[in-house]
């Protein structure tokens, strides 16, 4: 694996799990009363959304990068980080069945990873 793929997924993963953290923070902290707009103009929901955003346009460059077979087990984690987030940074109650569901699509991912990856053009 090339230095700057490993450092993109690292970006791409930290950047999933660190936007949706500070979304949900800034959706939290928005009150209710406010409205859809208002909390939308929350200075975290702004943050979480730009991390969000950057997230993808990391994403599509790390697939212009690497095969999708080789990509996906590797940022299927965040789905992982996610879950640990919320229950231990936001206490969120994760039932048993969230976690489970979490490891099947870990485990559906890592399933691709089986095959060969092309991760460099051929010429």
């Amino acid at each position: 694996m090339r230095p700057a793929i490993a450092a993109l997924l690292a970006v791409v993963i930290l950047s999933n799990v660190a936007g949706n953290f500070i979304l949900t923070l800034g959706m939290r902290s928005a009150p209710p009363e406010a409205g859809p707009v208002t909390a939308l103009l929350h200075p975290l929901v702004i943050g979480g959304i730009a991390l969000l955003i950057c997230w993808t346009l990391l994403r599509m460059k790390l697939l212009g990068m690497a095969d999708l077979s080789y990509v996906l087990p590797i940022t299927a984690v965040g789905y992982v980080l996610n879950a640990v987030a919320g229950a231990v940074l936001l206490h969120e109650q994760v039932s048993p069945q969230r976690w489970a569901g979490t490891l099947l699509i870990v485990a559906g991912a890592a399933l691709t990873a089986r095959t060969s990856a092309i991760t460099e053009d051929p010429a």
